[in-house]
Parts: C-alpha cells; sequence; structure tokens
C-alpha cells in the first residue's frame, strides 16, 4: 500500500471509529461480572445496569461468569470486540491478582481498558458479639502474646478479605493464623461463633448480623467513619495510624475499545453515580459513590495493584 492510500486507509478507519462512538449503544451491552451473584459487584453492577438501560434505552444485562478467581469472566471479555459492547464489572481482586496467581491468562494493564470506578466501602473488622476481644488493642495485644496462633477467617486464600486482614497483621506488627473458607457465609459463621478472632467482612455482608445482635465490629478499614457503621471507628484511630484498605468496584473494557466510547460509558456513569436515588441504593450497602476519569482510574488501578504486590511479598503468600 503506498502512502497515500494508507494515509485514505486510516482516516476512514477514524471516521468510522468516531461515528461509531457518536451512535454508541445501538444494541445490548453486557456486563459481565467474574464473581457470583450477590457478590457486592454483582449488586453495584445490576444497580448500574439498570439506569444505563434507561439512559440509553437500550438492553443491559449482567452476565456472572465466576471461577478461578475472576480470570474466566476476566477472560471474556478480554476476548472480546472492543466495540463498548462487552465491560467487566469487577471488584478490588482485579489489582490483586496479578500478585496472587503464578500466571495470568491476560495482562490486567494491557488487555483492558479502565473506564470507570463504581464506588469504594469499607471492610469491618467484625468479632464475635460479647467475646474476647472487644477492641483492637485487645486483639492486637492476644496477637503479640500469642504469635502465629490468633486465628482470622477469610473468604478464601488470596481474596480480597484475606489480604485486608494480612495488610491489618502487618500494619500491628503482628502474626497470626490463617484460616480460609470457600466463601464469606463461612467466614462470617467463623467469626460469630469464636473459632476465628476476627474476619475482615466487606460492610454489606455484615450489616444484617450486626443489626441481629450476633457480631460486633471493632472498626472499619478506612481513614473515615462508614455512614452505615457511624459509630465504629476507624481502625487507624485505634493504634494503627495511616492505616486504610478499602473494597472497590469498578468497570473495564476490552484493549482496544475506541477512546471516545470508553470517555462516553464514563461520563454516563458518573452521571448515574451523582443521582439521589443511587447514591441512597449504594449507601444502604455501605457503598461511597467515587467517579473518576478514566486515566484517574488507570493511576488509581496501577497504584493498587503495587499495593497488593507488597502485601502479598511481606506475608509470603505463595502464588496459586
Amino acid at each position: 500500500m503506498n502512502p497515500f492510500h494508507r494515509i485514505a486507509a486510516l482516516a476512514f478507519t477514524a471516521a468510522a471509529l468516531s461515528a461509531a462512538a457518536q451512535d454508541y449503544p445501538t444494541k445490548t451491552i453486557r456486563l459481565v461480572v467474574p464473581l457470583t451473584a450477590g457478590s457486592g459487584a454483582d449488586i453495584a453492577g445490576r444497580i448500574v445496569a439498570r439506569h444505563l438501560s434507561e439512559a440509553w434505552k437500550q438492553p443491559v444485562i449482567v452476565e456472572n461468569r465466576p471461577g478461578a478467581g475472576g480470570q474466566i469472566g476476566t477472560q471474556a471479555v478480554v476476548k472480546a470486540d472492543p466495540d463498548g459492547y462487552t465491560l467487566l464489572v469487577q471488584s478490588a481482586s482485579h489489582a490483586a491478582n496479578p500478585a496472587i496467581y503464578k500466571t495470568l491468562a491476560y495482562d490486567p494493564t494491557k488487555d483492558l481498558v479502565d473506564v470507570a470506578i463504581l464506588g469504594i466501602t469499607p471492610y469491618a473488622m467484625v468479632v464475635q458479639k460479647g467475646g474476647p476481644y472487644p477492641t483492637v488493642k485487645a486483639l492486637v495485644d492476644a496477637a503479640k502474646a500469642k504469635p502465629g496462633e490468633i486465628p482470622f477467617a477469610s473468604a478464601g486464600v488470596g481474596s480480597s478479605t484475606h489480604l485486608a486482614a494480612e495488610y491489618f497483621a502487618q500494619a500491628a506488627g503482628v502474626k497470626m493464623l490463617h484460616v480460609p473458607y470457600k466463601g464469606s457465609p463461612e467466614a462470617i459463621q467463623d467469626a460469630m461463633t469464636g473459632r476465628s478472632a476476627f474476619y475482615m467482612a466487606p460492610i454489606n455482608t455484615v450489616i444484617g448480623q450486626m443489626k441481629d445482635g450476633k457480631l460486633a465490629a471493632l472498626g472499619v478499614s478506612t481513614a473515615k467513619r462508614s455512614d452505615v457503621m457511624p459509630d465504629v471507628p476507624p481502625i487507624a484511630e485505634q493504634g494503627l495510624a495511616g492505616f486504610d484498605i478499602s473494597l472497590w468496584f469498578g468497570v473495564w473494557a476490552p484493549a482496544g475499545t475506541p477512546p471516545a466510547i470508553v470517555n462516553k460509558v464514563n461520563a454516563q456513569i458518573a452521571t448515574i453515580l451523582a443521582s439521589p436515588e443511587v447514591r441512597e441504593q449504594f449507601a444502604k450497602l455501605g457503598i461511597t459513590p467515587s467517579p473518576m476519569k478514566p486515566d484517574e482510574f488507570a493511576r488509581f488501578v496501577r497504584g493498587q495493584i503495587e499495593t497488593y504486590r507488597g502485601i502479598v511479598k511481606r506475608a509470603d503468600i505463595q502464588p496459586l
């Protein structure tokens, strides 16, 4: 192809992409959630999906494709056409997976485009109501007195709840015993019965048990208090200054998706997150809407990847 034809072809392609972005969307959009139904990412994704559908007058369906720590669903999005009609809705696990798995079938920073963050929610450090650990200090003191013996529950090896607890142990300068389960229900039960000293639970998973008096929260994992648990102080205010880790949910598109489409999705999600109805729905789940532009979200994700790599390395967690 001579230079003139090459330039003409590029110009034609650019014009076609621009037109496609301007008309987008013209058909059904799939939001792939690589986690089980009822997970935080799934719930947040379904709320946003309904409002995207209303705004764009097109069907927006949520498709759960769990497995392999989110890799199965994520890889399906990576392989999809980069046209904006297949998007990924995932949690902070997206940033943790590069440190947890020896090999990933995809590169989270090269095979996907960061589109938008939906929101951030703290973990609640929950313990048995009336149990032996009434404060964060009591828990830390016990762990210092019995290095490697005080157990904590998690929703699985390498899960966000596991890494949040390891981050706590590192911040406190203690060694603790990890007791992994296959999901949150078992970990919550373990904390309720006192078999494990604590569980770093996504807030939305333990609101009911706390209202029923079956669990107590010693602290929240973010620097600020949660509107859902305003009486529960941050862990950072209880002797661990600077402690701050959260669960978050975001949206990604396959690499190669036109920037105009990425920006259009980002802008629409920002509008949705600003609506009183969505803010109220998110608030009940303990999620704070936290809109970012695509480039800002990309920097956030890369920072989180490095944070989790540090946690995994310090905890000497062997990659799966």
